[in-house]
């Protein structure tokens, strides 16, 4: 968890750099460039408000009435000029700030779905916990972060290095009599006693709240498993329902809200600890200025105008220097954020180096029909799981893949879709489309007719060919709900789930068919209406499927048995 600056830096710009050479780069650095020159104005009217005070506190001190007016109207002017460029500053940074986090977001979520990363990540039970909130969340937060604390850096530099010369030429030296060794004379004192004091601050701060940056991490992560869960209740709620699941869940949610407790308490405690340092600090710095200035106003007798100047020039640079002080929290949670993300796409860059490796497993689109020539299928750990798979089925035949749980079926329709990476063999099928039909169908959010063309768009199907299809698979009780938007994977059932992936099939007419246990939520005949359907299509594609019952073998041309022990021959049905 510890890193050093430079490497948080590093890492920081090579998550950044991206936007900054992609096609959006000279609207971004456009903006960045107006954002950047209207922080720098806002310091003038700092570093010119400043001798402002001068003047104004010397015409109240000398009854200066018409100069009192003039300084009024000029610090209208100076004021209006500052909210102007707060106000349009802020708009141009939000701007700057949401189009960057939508080519974030969209960069992130190719390459999320690419090579179907998603799923390799959740195969290896992958420490990237929680990936959806990080490209939600953190994809949120990071350039605005970015944004407020670099700007805020930039500008206060710019700050304190104007309000240094000021304060230098305004304080003078300070003599410092030193009895028989004569006097000690020190140029800028005020300088300098302000950036001790800033300093030994900065050095409290940052040794008091160093701990907060894994804090910040952890409560990431833990806010994340605690939303996820109470998602998942809402996905399985009628399960939840039948089971009387009730208890057990509220024991999941008191223990994971209990870390979310456990973590934030940790965190108030070191932020009240923190805080002390902070608010301390702030608060001595309105009169330490006029401490320190004491003795050379009481010697020289200064204008009133000339202590308050000095002041002002104090105070800002000390909220210049004290940058880190008072931005802490904010930098602890921006090196959270950076390091959730850079961690998530170092992991993914690592799955598709993978990938672009040459694969254990080789899944080939050419030829006709399907065919498994020695395949060996392993679990992510390396144990062996099948070995010696070979089989292979002619355009237009089907197969039927049997054998007691446990015996890798799944995973081996997982190994042809070029899901599984674990193990090694050769795979060859059909270069045009196929599909897969697993036990639970995934419905996607939206409409009806959305859901039934998915994955495809389906730009231009006619809806006479829906009705007909939904007719043909029975659920013609649906055709006047095409349109509706509704959670459609809690109101049907799980019969009728699959039967609206039959339908996708019909509509898409793939070359090659893999359904797994696609029909374990019908009854028999319904069982049979579906292959029945399957086997008649007029493009004839190559069937393979997985699945317990027995009376599966009728609708196959061929069996092939996965026993725990050996591999058995394809049969004939």
């Amino acid at each position: 968890m510890e890193r050093t600056k430079l490497g948080m830096l590093k890492e920081a710009w090579s998550i950044a750099r991206p936007y900054w050479f992609s096609e959006e780069r000279w609207l971004a650095r456009g903006l960045l460039a107006a954002v950047l020159a209207m922080s720098l104005a806002q310091v003038w009217i700092n570093v010119r408000l400043n001798s402002w005070r001068n003047d104004f506190y010397n015409s109240l001190q000398n009854y200066d009435e018409s100069g009192f007016f003039y300084q009024l109207a000029l610090f209208a002017v100076l004021a209006g000029a500052y909210i102007l460029l707060l106000v349009y500053g802020t708009y141009l940074q939000q701007m700057l700030q949401i189009r960057w986090r939508r080519w974030m977001t969209n960069v992130y979520l190719k390459e999320w779905l690419g090579d179907k990363i998603y799923y390799r990540l959740q195969l290896t039970g992958d420490a990237t916990d929680n990936p959806d909130q990080r490209i939600a969340e953190d994809l949120s937060l990071f350039p605005a972060q970015t944004l407020n604390l670099s700007l805020g850096l930039l500008t206060n530099i710019v700050q304190a290095v104007s309000f240094s010369f000021i304060l230098w030429d305004l304080s003078g030296p300070l003599d410092i009599p030193l009895g028989g060794w004569g006097t000690l004379s020190i140029p800028g004192y005020m300088f300098w006693a302000v950036v001790i004091y800033t300093a030994v601050a900065t050095w409290l701060t940052v040794r008091l709240g160093r701990p907060l940056v894994s804090l910040n991490f952890a409560q990431q992560r833990v806010e994340a498993d605690f939303r996820f869960s109470l998602v998942r209740l809402r996905e399985y709620s009628e399960s939840v329902a039948f089971y009387g699941g009730e208890p057990r869940e509220l024991d999941i949610f008191s223990e994971r809200f209990g870390k979310v407790f456990a973590n934030f308490w940790a965190i108030m405690v070191r932020t009240r600890i923190l805080g002390f340092a902070q608010y301390g600090s702030s608060q001595a710095a309105v009169v330490f200025p006029y401490l320190v200035a004491a003795p050379r106003y009481f010697g020289e007798r200064l204008q009133l105008g000339v202590i308050q100047q000095v002041a002002d020039a104090f105070l800002q640079l000390q909220g210049s220097l004290a940058f880190i002080i008072t931005s802490y929290n904010d930098i602890a949670n921006w090196a959270a954020v950076l390091h959730r993300l850079a961690s998530f796409r170092d992991r993914v860059d690592e799955i598709h180096a993978d990938i672009e490796k040459p694969q254990p497993i080789t899944v080939e689109r050419a030829g006709a029909g399907v065919e498994v020539d020695d395949l060996a299928l392993a679990l992510p750990n390396g144990a062996p799981l099948r070995q010696g798979v070979n089989f292979d089925v002619p355009p237009g035949q089907s197969l039927l893949i049997q054998g007691p749980t446990g015996t890798g079926k799944s995973t081996l329709l997982r190994a042809i879709a070029g899901l599984w990476p674990y193990g090694r063999g050769h795979i060859r099928f059909d270069p045009k489309r196929a599909f897969f039909l697993p036990q639970k169908s995934y419905i996607p959010l939206g409409s009806l007719r959305a859901a039934l063309l998915y994955p495809d768009a389906g730009v231009g199907v006619p809806e006479e060919k829906l009705v007909s299809v939904l007719k043909q698979v029975g659920l013609e009780h649906l055709s006047a709900e095409l349109d509706k938007v509704d959670l459609w994977a809690q109101r049907l059932s799980g019969g009728e789930q699959q039967r609206l992936a039959l339908a996708r099939v019909l509509l898409a007419e793939p070359a090659v068919i893999f359904l797994d246990e696609a029909t374990a939520s019908l009854d028999e005949a319904g069982q049979e209406m579906l292959y029945r359907i399957l086997r008649d299509l007029p493009w004839h594609p190559t069937i393979i499927s997985v699945g317990h019952r027995a009376t599966l073998r009728q609708f196959h041309d061929r069996v092939f048995e996965l026993t725990p022990a050996a591999q058995a021959a394809p049969q004939s049905s």
